[in-house]
């Protein structure tokens, strides 16, 4: 949805749900409509000209281990709903039981054992009931280390956005109002079966490239794969960036689609390219500024959508909206950040100001509360950036459109590392030594 790009970088199964803020990839601003948009709100930047993107030095990761005991945040008021932060530590745990999971660790010196032991000692945490107080802060401390992004600053800046599932209207049948399909996965699409890497079109010559968003839709190749139409192109556009989404039917039934693959082209944000262009101001830049401009301006749809070449595949898939773990997302607790500096799925605490607060409307105040890092944002990149999930529909473009706060960003990881994992080797061949 709104950090949205991407899908699991190379190797993921499901687009980002935060992809849709790379909609915005120019912007600090997140999406902000529902399936019937209205006028976003936004809050002015901060009054520091910080450079929230500035990226690491090659090699360098997001994350420093923090050795000043007085360094260490207040834990003890932020627990909130612990029911929603189980379930999100669950479908965590869920995505590391996959052995494509492995693929990105270790990290730094967090093994891939390691995370999983850390989330599973801090889900077993909550279920013995320690949920807050001066007793959460003592058992953070003895069990587990805490981990700060350095930030954008290399002083822990980070700057909190909010994105979140909008839904729009669609049919199953083409009609004269529903005219723009989203299609279902093409039978020659080739993709490495243990990586999900796009390895091209399937041909008699062998693999070459698959064609780009351009020659799909000039084209029609893929006429008669069509999943569902969308009533308005751009929408199904947005749709295509983010992966998955809930669609009304004329009967008024949600149905869910979500992510079956892409056609491997590198993905351009269409937001950058009008800003670029002196199109849009960033003040513009929003879900329903782009929305405006499109429905003001369809003669530039071809020029500006097809900059864009990446092209996503559908299946109909419920349970939803899902992230670039290829897990569902969960409102509040999941955050999506740039994965090629953050580690994946690990339990993150976050403090910042002038935030959302659960449960009270638009009310904004200090926020400190645990999530786990679920999901990946085109907009959000290197250290100094963070992607809060809000929810679906449009309350929760509304709460998303309140968050721009700056803040800081931690992990926790248990103290004790588990031995490694000797995986059995295959026969005739002997097992590594320890």
């Amino acid at each position: 949805m709104r950090a949205l790009h991407h899908p699991t970088g190379r190797y993921g199964s499901s687009l980002s749900l935060s992809l849709i803020g790379a909609l915005l990839a120019a912007s600090s601003l997140t999406l902000n409509t529902g399936c019937k948009p209205t006028r976003p709100i936004f809050l002015p930047p901060p009054p520091s000209a910080v450079d929230y993107d500035r990226p690491l030095p090659p090699g360098q990761l997001a994350l420093r281990k923090i050795t000043d005991p007085n360094e260490i945040p207040d834990f003890s008021g932020a627990m909130g709903d612990v029911e929603s932060l189980k379930e999100a530590i669950r479908r965590s745990l869920n995505y590391m039981s996959k052995p494509s999971s492995k693929l990105f660790y270790p990290y730094g010196e967090i093994t891939h054992a390691q995370s999983v032991a850390s989330l599973k000692a801090f889900l077993a945490l909550l279920e013995s009931g320690v949920t807050g107080g001066e007793e959460l802060n003592r058992r953070i401390r003895q069990d587990f280390d805490v981990w700060i992004s350095v930030g954008c600053d290399d002083k822990g800046t980070v700057l909190f956005t909010g994105y979140y599932c909008p839904i729009f209207e669609a049919s199953k049948t083409r009609t004269e109002r529903f005219k723009y399909p989203l299609y279902s996965r093409p039978k020659d699409l080739v993709s490495d079966p243990k990586t999900g890497e796009v390895l091209g079109r399937k041909t008699a010559g062998g693999n070459v490239p698959y064609p780009s968003r351009r020659e799909i839709e000039e084209s029609g190749m893929l006429r008669g794969t069509e999943l569902v139409w969308l009533g308005d192109r751009f929408e199904a556009y947005v749709v295509t960036v983010q992966g998955s989404a809930k669609l009304r039917m004329p009967d008024g039934s949600i149905f869910e689609i979500g992510y079956a693959g892409n056609n491997g082209q590198e993905y351009k944000s269409v937001g950058r390219a009008l800003l670029r262009d002196k199109k849009l101001d960033k003040g513009s830049l929003s879900l329903q500024g782009l929305i405006d401009y499109f429905k003001s301006h369809p003669e530039d749809m071809d020029y500006y959508l097809w900059q864009n070449p990446r092209y996503v595949f559908f299946m109909a898939r419920t349970g939803g909206p899902y992230g670039s773990l290829n897990e569902p997302v969960t409102p509040w607790r999941t955050i999506a950040t740039d994965k090629g500096v953050f580690p994946r799925a690990n339990v993150s605490f976050l403090v910042a100001e002038g935030f959302p607060l659960p449960g009270r409307g638009l009310e904004l105040g200090g926020y400190r509360a645990f999530a786990c890092d679920q999901d990946t944002g085109g907009a959000i990149r290197a250290a100094g950036r963070c992607d809060v999930f809000m929810g679906v529909g449009e309350s929760a473009g509304q709460l998303a459109g309140r968050v721009y706060s700056e803040g800081k960003l931690y992990y926790l990881f248990t103290k004790t590392a588990p031995p490694p994992v000797l995986e059995a080797a295959p026969p005739g061949r002997p097992k590594p030594a320890s």
